[in-house]
């Protein structure tokens, strides 16, 4: 296989040219090698490719038998490899035990290949001091978003067709608009990011991958899905495999269009028009489409954010000691070393009322939009925005701006990392110089099988694959 061949196929059309003995684990691994070596100077989507990785194994048989895989580098622990967070506070930090989430890869028959950048303990975008910049392979001067940063530039430049990633507020959706790519994060409680994180980040923060296919999304929900020992509580489990769901009617739905802003950002003029062409898509294929106002007050959710910034206030004290060292700007970026100071002088009280406009938030979201089966809003308000504008080694931003800045960018996802409800951002669009935007599907709680039917529809209806990035050859077209 060449290589230009290698990087059209996703990541089931890899496993299946494997299972059919067309080519082998080894050479896949090697391929990815060639990419990686090719595309990733200029990306920098990669902070280690593995030396061993051709001799890496994954289990024989398995979905995604012999498919390259790479690991962002915060949240899924790979025993005695490096995970260092994107922070230099954690250089050098090897984990001892193999989190749920690359035991089912592994068994799944993905090699894990290497680690992926990411922004400073998954906050900001796609800029660290200790990762670097990395850069969007559909523009160089743009960012991809985080915090799943490096994973999505892998994925969107061909080095691997999938990649894992993890969503406290939008860090899986986000850099799935910015590259052109599918990023669903599931229902809370749905993939178990256990032994050590279960329900991470107050219950806000999941896992999953970044892929290209709505095949890939379904066939990885299956590997990742399921409850183990320790899982705070058990969420509903599907009727059937998800990749199932491919061959099922989807019905006639009631969806709710977001055409106005929930934030304090604009939508851009691209971005608008890409909800309006696929609501009335969604009409011509039958459903019920009704416009929907934001379901909270910004102030609330700005207030709300903060609350849930200032929980972790002081919490990397604890880190620094575990690691031997101190924590000032040697080892903490400006941003990150501003946000944990914030919150140190909260009372302990405080996390009451936390717990509480939680529980408000979700009571009051859920019964402005429990008549929907399915939700649509923009990923972002934006197209992938210039490098340098919004990230955490900005000494000259507050706490309280950068909050109020991250509120207002996310929160037509983030609010649903707090209901826990599972949303797909799907690449339908492009803006007018052929840059990718996203749109958000948002599903009931446990409903993942719903927006696996309705990606599958507008993958169909509105055909996104020959929409590819270019950085190879020296240059970074946008194919249209």
């Amino acid at each position: 296989m060449k290589l230009s061949e290698y990087v059209e196929y996703d990541a089931t059309g890899l496993a299946s040219l494997v299972s059919a003995g067309d080519v082998t684990p080894v050479e896949l691994a090697r391929l990815a090698r060639q990419a990686h070596d090719e595309v990733n100077p200029r990306i920098n989507a990669v902070v280690e490719f593995y030396e061993d990785a051709e001799t890496v194994a994954g289990a024989d048989g398995g979905p995604f038998h012999g498919v390259p895989f790479l690991r962002k580098d915060m949240g899924h622990t790979e025993a005695g490899r490096l995970q260092e967070f994107g922070s230099r506070l954690f250089e050098g930090n090897r984990p001892r035990v193999d989190s749920y989430f690359i035991q089912r890869a592994r068994a799944a028959g993905l090699r894990l290949l290497g680690r992926t950048t990411t922004s400073e303990l998954g906050i900001g975008s796609s800029e660290s001091a200790l990762c670097g910049v990395t850069r969007n392979p559909w523009d160089l001067d743009r960012t991809t978003g985080g915090s799943t940063a490096g994973s999505a530039a892998a994925v969107a430049a061909g080095i691997v067709p999938i990649a894992s990633g993890s969503d406290g507020g939008g860090s899986i959706r986000v850099p799935a608009s910015f590259c052109g790519l599918v990023g669903l994060n599931p229902s809370r409680g749905r993939i178990s990011d256990g032994p050590d994180r279960q329900d991470g980040g107050h219950g806000r923060s999941r896992t999953f991958v970044m892929c290209r296919t709505v095949r890939d999304m379904a066939a990885a929900l299956d590997v990742f899905s399921g409850p183990h020992s320790g899982d705070p509580f058990i969420i509903v489990q599907p009727d059937r495999p998800y990749i199932s769901e491919l061959s099922q009617p989807t019905g006639v739905l009631r969806i709710g269009v977001a055409r106005t802003r929930w934030d304090a950002i604009d939508i851009e003029p691209d971005v608008m028009q890409a909800v309006d062409s696929t609501a009335r898509l969604l009409e011509e294929m039958g459903h019920s489409v009704v416009d929907v106002e934001a379901p909270y007050e910004f102030e609330d959710a700005c207030k709300l954010w903060f609350g849930l910034t200032s929980l972790n206030g002081g919490s990397l004290e604890i880190s620094a000691q575990a690691m031997g060292r101190s924590l000032n700007a040697e080892t903490v970026e400006p941003v990150t070393l501003k946000l944990n100071e914030y919150g140190k002088n909260f009372p302990l009280s405080y996390y009451r009322e936390v717990q509480e406009a939680l529980r408000i938030m979700r009571l009051r979201v859920g019964e402005a939009l429990h008549s929907f089966d399915i939700v649509v809003t923009p990923t972002m308000p934006t197209v992938a925005f210039p490098l340098g504008s919004y990230h955490t080694t900005n000494s000259t931003i507050s706490a309280e701006e950068f909050m109020k800045t991250d509120a207002g960018l996310y929160f037509h996802l983030s609010v649903f990392n707090i209901t826990g409800q599972p949303s797909v951002s799907l690449p339908l669009a492009q803006s007018a110089d052929g840059l990718p935007i996203g749109l958000q599907f948002v599903g009931r709680f446990g409903a993942e099988s719903t927006l696996v039917r309705m990606a599958r529809d507008l993958e169909e209806a509105s055909p996104w694959s020959h929409r590819r990035a270019n950085v190879r050859a020296g240059n970074c077209e946008k194919h249209l």
